[in-house]
């Protein structure tokens, strides 16, 4: 092209031709973990959660977000949101999918920031979680998200808008019995003709989440509670034995609902297999010990 060789082209080319921005990765990290209960002959409650940090910089200095950071120029996206993963909860070799590339013009005050965000599934006992350089601190906050409204309203130009609009709330208490409390009010939008059909998320309030955070922890429940449904998702919030019951308790905290114990003993069933131990010291009859299935997950220690 206009005599030039690839060689000679690169030679001249100018990157700053066009704008470029810069590229975060943003980590949505669940846990399922145990209420408080002062009655030690009951199960405890479980309960869904998602790890925030509190920031220690401009800007939204002082507002709870979503662990992340920028992507370094020697790293991949995936290896970004790894190390982010390890400097956070110490831990790797975890469950980790690509949620979304969140763009919106604006949703940085800072410049031009496009953010990859990632999903990930931890186990969260015995787990030390630490906030990175540009944090004050971490926590893990109770996560609820539940449906408050649902409308269709019929376009002039043709097609139909769906709006389902879900209040996300997250709770932290502490040991002294302070809460801090988290709310949004997040839309799902969906626009369907009958050519096309297109959906997006939009923040309609937000009380004290930082950036579009609260629109990047609502598409992720919405795709876990999808994936749980499926599939086999939920094993890799569990530890190496567990009780059916606890597996159950895991599966109600995510869908936010009760489930009949012998359909949901039906469904696991293939998922799962039985060791040769039982519960001890649990203030209740002994139950027998699961492991995730080795002839469908193999080795996964």
């Amino acid at each position: 092209m206009n005599g030039l060789t690839e060689e000679e082209f690169l030679a001249g080319y100018d990157a700053g031709d066009y704008a470029r921005p810069s590229m975060a990765a943003d980590m949505v990290i669940f846990t399922v973990s145990d209420e408080k209960t002062e009655n030690y002959r009951k199960l405890p409650e479980r309960s869904l959660r998602v790890l925030l940090i509190r920031r220690g910089g401009h800007p939204y200095l002082g507002c709870w977000a979503l662990p992340g950071g920028f992507v370094r120029p020697t790293e991949t996206i995936e290896q970004a949101a790894e190390r982010e993963l390890r400097e956070e909860t110490g831990v790797d070799r975890v469950y980790l999918e690509q949620l979304h590339t969140f763009s919106d013009v604006g949703r940085d005050p800072r410049t031009w920031v496009m953010s990859c965000a990632y999903m990930a599934l931890v186990d969260s006992r015995g787990l030390k979680i630490q906030a990175g350089d540009d944090a004050e601190h971490a926590a893990w906050f109770k996560l609820t998200y539940r449906l408050r409204g649902d409308s269709r309203e019929r376009l002039e130009e043709g097609g139909v808008l769906h709006i389902r609009r879900f209040d996300l709330k997250l709770t932290l208490e502490t040991e002294e019995g302070e809460e801090t409390e988290l709310q949004a009010v997040v839309e799902h939008r969906r626009t369907r003709t009958n050519r096309a059909s297109a959906e997006e998320y939009r923040i309609a309030e937000n009380r004290g989440l930082a950036f579009d955070h609260a629109k990047i922890i609502a598409m992720a429940i919405e795709r876990l509670r999808g994936r749980v449904e499926e599939s086999d998702l939920a094993l890799h919030l569990m530890p190496e034995l567990f009780t059916l019951t606890e597996l159950q308790q895991v599966y109600e905290a995510i869908l936010d609902r009760e489930l009949l114990k012998a359909a949901f003993r039906r469904k696991a069933e293939p998922l799962v297999e039985k060791s040769d131990q039982y519960t001890e010291n649990a203030g209740h009859r002994p139950s027998r010990l699961y492991r995730r299935s080795r002839e469908e997950w193999g080795d996964y220690r």
